[in-house]
């Protein structure tokens, strides 16, 4: 990184001295750890294990820009004279569009993932350095990018080696994978991140709307809440596992922090320097043109004609033949094989049976392992899991994808099912990520939500007069194993007898809502808190005692009395007779 920022800050300098001075003021100016609000920054935290992302990273580590922001605040100080715009005030400039598309994710991901404190100068911190805010905003009304923004093909020649997983389909490329849009997703991980950020039905990484609002779910991931340092790290670093690219972001995102405003489309600055300047990448066709929307990397330098040594010092100047004959084609090097390339099919690494009840958390985790054609466990290798099908069942999160590196023992321990709403079976397929080999597939099972206890919560008398009104409505509460049962199905019937749980043709009965008799309610639930009150009770005109019965699912029943009996009238005293009168 001491050598992008030096090629930045030669521009304009006048010698070599000069650059080193401002390389010295950027370093004292700019030092990871500490900024203008006092917090600690990331050059500080060091990553935890859990930073080098075990998907791989949204970009596949692929290259970026390595320009910083320019030491003056986006919000200079008024001058008092004509003079051009402070380099802050450009640089702060971000395109109407892309901006909105920013502040549009933000919006989305504060009631999606309210805990995770995302903020817009964070997507526009990764835009920024991974796309130059989409070429400066060269982007069409929708937000889709005029051209394609593609990364390098990574195919190992300086770059990390992924092999292609989309086919073409999002980078053109049926051999390996290529970053593409304005956010830089590799194709592989797009294919569960991505996101429809513009509601036109599609997910298009070429879309900014669609690549921030992915971005921003990316990186709401695992439960961070991105107010805490160290999972704003973690978020960063998952993006692209570097900690130069880390303390890059954080200048950014403080950057922006300070002030910025919005720009008309196609009007933002370039960056000029990548942090792949200096690769040595396969050479182009003379003459060639590049892919549309791919930036052009420089070839390899021309060699240098050999130097004669000065006299004495023992060598010659004549070249030496060639052991090969002329014509002999060379031999490539050979190619080891990755950890993927070894992968023969995945095997079921001891998955106990996974039931839970619709909203609750699975207690047990799907456990994969890799292996050999010999049955060899291989490790580091990335295994995808996918919950497929019509389910709301997703993993702690709430992605339905998660992706998860094999460990020593070629293990790969899935993140914990959470049940959705909806029952039923639930399929989670794992697959390698990087190699076509079969997938394995997982049942799950999400049961209805359940009781086994049901009390009242009041124990007072249930009575009332014939054709009378009761004065108490019943409430009870469910519970299951001790805790609170919410959300659980129940039926109330005022049954015939305690041996007939046919519904009763007299006696108590409830209203529907045109006033009818009903003595069957179905289709209740408890609230929150695992209370279920039921409607008023009324009585005809029989007397005598009666049964309301309550089940739930799961088994939890109570029976309630109810009395019904005319009022005690109490009969009138005899008047006192009259004492005779004692005779004249």
């Amino acid at each position: 990184m001491a050598a992008q920022f030096g090629r930045r800050l030669r521009k304009g300098a006048a010698t070599t001295a000069v650059a080193a001075v401002a390389v010295a003021a950027l370093s004292a100016s700019q030092a990871p750890g500490v900024n203008d609000h006092g917090r600690q920054t990331a050059a500080d935290a060091t990553p935890s294990p859990e930073a080098s992302a075990s998907d791989g990273s949204a970009t596949g580590n692929s290259p970026y820009y390595t320009d910083l922001p320019p030491l003056k605040s986006p919000n200079p100080s008024p001058s008092t004279g004509p003079g051009p715009v402070g380099t802050g005030a450009t640089e702060a400039g971000i395109p109407a569009t892309v901006l909105d598309a920013y502040k549009k994710a933000e919006t989305a991901l504060r009631e999606a993932k309210p805990g995770c404190n995302l903020p817009w100068q964070l997507l526009a911190a990764i835009g920024r350095v991974e796309s130059g805010q989409a070429r400066g905003g060269r982007v069409d009304a929708d937000g889709t990018t005029i051209k394609k923004i593609l990364g390098p093909q990574l195919d190992g020649n300086g770059f990390a080696l992924i092999k292609d997983t989309d086919d073409g389909a999002y980078d053109g490329n049926s051999s390996y994978d290529q970053a593409v849009g304005p956010m830089q997703f590799i194709p592989s991980t797009w294919a569960w991140a991505g996101r429809d950020g513009n509601g036109d039905g599609k997910k298009d990484p070429n879309n900014i709307y669609d690549a921030a609002l992915a971005a921003g779910h990316y990186l709401c991931r695992n439960n961070w809440d991105l107010s805490q340092q160290g999972d704003l790290d973690r978020a960063i670093l998952s993006y692209n596992n570097s900690r130069e690219y880390l303390n890059l972001v954080m200048r950014w995102l403080e950057f922006y922090r300070k002030g910025t405003h919005e720009v008309p489309d196609g009007a933002g600055t370039l960056p000029d320097n990548r942090s792949d300047d200096g690769a040595n990448p396969t050479p182009t066709v003379p003459g060639a043109t590049p892919p549309a929307g791919s930036t052009p990397r420089p070839g390899p330098k021309p060699e240098k004609p050999a130097t004669p040594q000065k006299p004495g010092g023992g060598g010659t100047t004549t070249p030496k033949p060639p052991t090969t004959p002329p014509g002999t084609p060379s031999t490539p090097p050979a190619t080891t094989p990755t950890p993927t390339d070894t992968v023969d099919h995945l095997e079921d690494a001891g998955t106990a049976k996974l039931t839970a009840m619709a909203g609750d958390a699975f207690s047990k985790r799907i456990s994969t392992r890799a292996e050999t054609e010999a049955g060899k466990a291989v490790a580091k290798v990335r295994v995808r899991f996918t919950i497929v099908g019509d389910t709301d069942t997703t993993f702690t999160g709430g992605e339905s994808v998660a992706t998860v590196a094999t460990n020593s023992s070629g293990v790969a321990v899935a993140p914990a099912l959470r049940a959705g709403e909806k029952t039923g079976a639930v399929t989670v397929r794992a697959t390698v990520v990087g190699r076509t080999v079969p997938g394995l597939d997982y049942k799950a099972t999400v049961t209805e939500r359940a009781a086994d206890t049901l009390a009242r919560t009041g124990d007072a008398a249930l009575t009332c007069a014939p054709g009378g009104e009761f004065a108490n409505q019943v409430e009870v509460k469910a519970t299951y194993n001790g805790a609170v049962a919410d959300g659980v199905a129940a039926t109330a019937t005022l049954i015939t007898s305690a041996d007939d749980a046919t519904a009763n043709d007299k006696g108590p009965y409830f209203k529907d809502a045109d006033g009818k008799t009903v003595r069957t309610l179905s289709g209740l639930k408890t609230d929150a808190k695992g209370l279920l009150k039921l409607p008023k009770l009324y009585a005809d005109d029989t007397t005598g005692t009666f049964l309301l019965r309550i089940t739930t699912a799961g088994g939890a029943t109570l029976t309630v009395e109810l009395t019904v009996a005319a009022a005690e009238t109490s009969s009138p005293s005899a008047s006192p007779s009259a004492s005779a009168s004692p005779s004249a």
